[in-house]
């Protein structure tokens, strides 16, 4: 992928060297009580790194069982200490790709939104290490990039691209652009209010039938993904032989289906929240091939 001399990004906050310890308690009330609440304000994506985080900390607090139980919600102020960030010339040259790839995302996407007569905000990109503390809820590296539509902001731990390379065999440059493309995805999602209209007819449906509305969501993301690839390529001419081939075969390790294998060795469709390797690469090629927001309307498609 050609990218060194582009333009930077100046929306990178650099959180590498931050250490969070303390978050919320729940007292009387109880963690569970407040789902709902929690799931109308965030989503599925924005309430499972709640959940994670509160859950981690009443297991090593000792606390699990009062949390869970009745009353209401009191936060503690957690304790944030900072130190110099010590990275390897290799990390350092991916925090340039990184926000390169940002910038790109944001040209592209302020003339796409032009076009529509709309105005682009753009989203910050927090880079942290181990955990962190987002507007909705506390994330941690285990959990992969993800996009908070509370703050927008994207959230990446950088040990996630030595995961996708070693455990997942998808490594590249374009295969890294293409996980910040699709967090920017949901970015745009959010600003054309499909994210609000999906989370919001999710809590009227079963958990399978949420789960599909999920699943047509992350598959618009990865179109909205090859959309930047597509208009970046035609004015920038970022792509470089096997580059397609990289952003493709992320896709497809991804999947749903390949990441249950992995984890328990067995599919189940109906838990599906991404979709499928196959889908996941259909949707992303139709982005990068026909460049046009019409074309990723996953939500009227009959057939994923």
């Amino acid at each position: 992928m050609r990218w060194q001399g582009n333009r930077r990004s100046q929306n990178v906050e650099d959180r590498r060297g931050q250490r969070v310890s303390g978050m919320g308690s729940v007292r009387g009330g109880g963690l569970l009580r407040l789902l709902p609440m929690v799931y109308r304000l965030l989503g599925f994506k924005g309430t499972a790194i709640a959940v994670v985080g509160v859950v981690a900390y009443g297991l090593f607090s000792g606390n699990l069982g009062q949390i869970l139980g009745g009353g209401s919600f009191q936060e503690n102020q957690p304790q944030v200490s900072s130190q110099p960030v010590k990275q390897s010339a290799q990390e350092k040259e991916m925090v340039a790709f990184i926000s390169t790839v940002l910038a790109d995302t944001e040209d592209t996407w302020k003339v796409l939104f032009k076009q529509y007569g709309k105005t682009y905000q753009e989203p910050a990109l927090v880079l942290y290490r181990n955990k962190v503390r987002s507007g909705c809820g506390y994330g941690t590296a285990q959990m992969g990039p993800f996009y908070c539509p509370v703050d927008k902001k994207v959230y990446i731990d950088l040990s996630f691209y030595d995961e996708l390379k070693n455990r997942y065999k998808a490594p590249g440059d374009f295969a890294q652009a293409y996980v910040v493309a699709h967090e920017i995805g949901h970015h745009v999602q959010n600003l054309l209010g499909t994210s609000t209209k999906v989370h919001d007819a999710q809590q009227k449906l079963s958990k399978v039938k949420a789960n599909q509305l999920s699943v047509r969501l992350e598959l618009q993301a990865d179109c909205y993904a090859g959309i930047w690839a597509n208009h970046a390529n035609r004015s920038r001419q970022i792509l470089e032989s096997g580059d397609i081939e990289e952003g493709l075969k992320a896709a497809s390790a991804i999947g749903d289906d390949q990441l249950q294998k992995q984890s328990q060795g067995y599919v189940n469709p109906d838990s599906f929240t991404h979709g499928s390797s196959k889908q996941r690469v259909k949707w992303f090629s139709t982005g990068l091939n026909k460049g046009g927001l019409k074309e990723c309307n996953t939500f009227k498609a009959k057939s994923l």
